[in-house]
């Protein structure tokens, strides 16, 4: 049996299956990276919280 698809289109395919891969690879880590710095913002916050202090999330106002 001989394959119905030239080399060049599985090259092709090949290709555009590792760019695919690599951007959901990269999508990954990227939300990863920003799961991991959102749950250490959050146990800051809750032990800023927890020791009772009340300007834990100090709220910014422009200059006049």
């Amino acid at each position: 049996m001989t394959s119905t698809q030239d080399p060049d289109g599985e090259e092709g395919d090949r290709r555009l299956a590792n760019i695919v891969l690599a951007v959901a690879f990269v999508l990954l880590i990227g939300g990863g990276i920003w799961l991991a710095n959102a749950m250490i913002d959050a146990r800051k916050a809750d032990e800023c919280m927890s020791s009772g202090r009340r300007n834990c999330n100090p709220i910014e106002v422009a200059p006049r």
